[in-house]
């Protein structure tokens, strides 16, 4: 008899996914792909955008792209949290959300924070003109 998983997939505003009876789980971090078997040691690994591959015991591969994020294993339970997640069978379709959707996100939020700091930057440079004069 073999022990499966319970793969939980969160957002930061609902839980995506709840599966029961997972073989297996492939996931992507910045570092490369790796594998989670039932029986593998408690881990954390960040995630970079990607695919994650699971595998329910008795059907054929499932695929979720998720944005960065974390995943936690720790017994049988296996929780990922990420950002952004979109389900579908259509590996080519996702990669390409995965692409298009959350790197875009990413390049996005540098411009944001670019622009804060000019900003910070700014208020520190006239506060301290202030307190010169």
């Amino acid at each position: 008899m073999s022990t499966l998983m319970q793969l939980k997939v969160a957002l930061p505003y609902q839980i995506f996914a709840d599966i029961a009876g997972v073989a297996r789980i492939v996931a992507e971090t910045r570092e490369g792909s790796f594998g989670i078997l039932p029986l593998r040691r408690d881990c954390v690994a960040a995630l970079a955008p990607g695919i994650l591959t699971y595998q329910v015991e008795g059907r054929e591969d499932a695929y979720v792209a998720v944005d960065e994020g974390v995943l936690v294993k720790t017994g049988a339970q296996v929780f990922v949290s990420v950002r952004n997640a979109i389900g579908g069978a259509d590996l080519a379709r996702l990669r390409a959300a995965v692409e298009s959707e959350f790197l875009t996100l990413d390049e996005r939020e540098r411009d944001v924070r670019a622009a804060l700091a000019k900003l910070e930057s700014g208020f520190l440079h006239r506060f301290a003109s202030l307190r010169h004069e």
